[in-house]
């Protein structure tokens, strides 16, 4: 016999039914979102071959928020700015503190989205951010360059090119 809370529990991974309708992007919206990532991410690796620094690859994963969900709460410029800039010095903090172990990547990404969560500035791709620095032993100018240059850029770029759209309008909020 199967305990009830097994059973409930196994339940919740069943999921719900989509109450809202796949809807594709206008094109105009798409083509902007296109424009928006090459200019975003390319304006970053030029500066970033410029000073000499990493491309941080988890600001691809936010192109794809800032410029393919605008709407979407985690795209907004307090999470994307935060976010990444938070999970960076959380991050650096852990590698400080810990160096490279086999669990500091764990423990410092635990923290990053901790403090996310406590400053309501959850953005998904400030995991890998945090991943990375820990991986890579990263330094504190780390959370200032590439890390927090790196999200101003992108949405900076984000608020000129989304709102060449009659559709759009970026950000939702700022706080």
């Amino acid at each position: 016999m199967v305990p009830s809370f097994l059973i409930s529990y196994m339940t919740k991974m069943k999921g719900f039914k989509r109450t809202t309708p796949l809807v594709a992007p206008v094109p105009l919206d798409m083509v902007l979102s296109i424009l928006g990532t090459l200019l975003g991410i390319t304006v970053i690796v030029l500066l970033s071959n410029w000073f000499d620094m990493s491309v941080i690859a988890s600001f691809g994963a936010s192109a794809v928020l800032v410029f393919g969900t605008p709407d979407a709460p985690m795209a907004q410029p307090r999470n994307v700015i935060f976010g990444h800039t938070l999970s960076a010095a959380a991050a650096v903090a852990t590698v400080m503190m810990f160096g490279l172990t086999w669990w500091s990547p764990a423990l410092g990404t635990a923290l990053a989205l901790f403090i996310m969560l406590v400053t309501k500035t959850t953005h998904p791709p400030g995991g890998a951010t945090a991943l990375f620095a820990i991986l890579s032993q990263a330094q504190p100018s780390y959370i200032l360059t590439p890390i927090m240059a790196g999200a101003v850029i992108l949405v900076v770029i984000g608020l000129i090119v989304n709102n060449l759209s009659p559709n759009r309008h970026y950000p939702r909020y700022w706080y």
